[in-house]
């Protein structure tokens, strides 16, 4: 093999790579977009069947700045979900409120198994403190 044909051989792969890349892509925002109606989505998909390049292009050139606003607002969405994931394990008030409750909770996760005994009475030694 060539120096010449290696530069060809990885142009081409590089090519396929970006053009999986741009379609699994397009899939996601396809079917991550609750508006879109199934019809309009079956259409798309046939025509990244059929015409797959010509199709990209008209999909990005189309749908591009809704797809990045799609896109933020699902990483806002799960950005709020993991804050209030946190503020809910950690306590609404930033940890502290009624040491009881606080104690009763751990006492609840250690019985449950989600917490050992040595969390359990790290636990109890921040509410009682």
């Amino acid at each position: 093999m060539t120096f010449g044909e290696f530069l060809w051989s990885l142009l081409i792969f590089y090519f396929i790579f970006f053009y999986f890349l741009i379609l699994f892509r397009i899939l996601t925002d396809l079917f991550g977009d609750g508006e879109t109606s199934g019809w309009i989505k079956t259409v798309w998909i046939l025509a990244l069947l059929f015409l797959p390049f010509i199709t990209m292009i008209v999909y990005l050139v189309a749908r591009g700045k809704s797809m990045a606003e799609r896109t933020i607002a699902r990483h806002e969405a799960r950005a709020a979900d993991q804050q209030e994931y946190i503020r809910r394990v950690a306590g609404s008030n930033g940890g502290g409120g009624d040491p009881a409750a606080q104690i009763a909770k751990g006492q609840e996760l250690l019985q449950s198994g989600a917490i050992t005994q040595q969390e359990f009475d790290s636990l109890k030694a921040k509410a009682l403190a």
